[in-house]
């Protein structure tokens, strides 16, 4: 199945939060090789956080290589392989704010993942558990990933 988040999104626990929700449209991605959405609305308690405006974007892009690259064939001689090339994916988040007062400023998050070129045949239970790894992990660090892009503190 592809990337296709539900339109309606539950967030990560985060202190001061109360059931953070996120509403979800289907939205022009800025290049052909992505999907993107873009949160509409927000429910629950979350402070005087905005869902997407013009000036403040509140959005979700994933791409996928514009150029899947296959396993390259073994050396018909040594049965060995060439270096194996990566088809990167990324998920990219815009959320916009104020770096002050009256001043809109937009935060990037980047979320990129190498998959190396024939794993996701020959072993994708290995890419299943390290994407599982990976939102079980922003799932339960949420509150402490947001602590420390606000204080700094590792």
């Amino acid at each position: 199945m592809s990337w296709s988040p539900d339109s309606s999104t539950t967030g990560g626990t985060i202190t001061g939060f109360t059931s953070p929700t996120f509403t979800l449209v289907d939205d022009i991605a800025p290049v052909v090789n992505a999907k993107q959405k873009t949160v509409t609305a927000l429910g629950g308690t979350q402070g005087v956080a905005t869902a997407n405006t013009l000036s403040r974007p509140f959005t979700a892009t994933f791409y996928r290589p514009s150029v899947l690259k296959p396993l390259p064939n073994a050396n018909a001689i040594t049965g060995l392989r060439g270096s194996v090339p990566n088809n990167q994916y990324k998920l990219v988040i815009r959320k916009g704010g104020y770096s002050e007062s009256g001043v809109p400023a937009t935060m990037v998050i980047r979320v990129t993942i190498d998959v190396p070129a024939g794993m996701e045949t020959y072993n994708p239970d290995e890419v299943k558990s390290g994407v599982s790894f990976l939102v079980g992990l922003l799932n339960e660090e949420s509150n402490d990933l947001a602590d420390t892009l606000i204080t700094g503190v590792l």
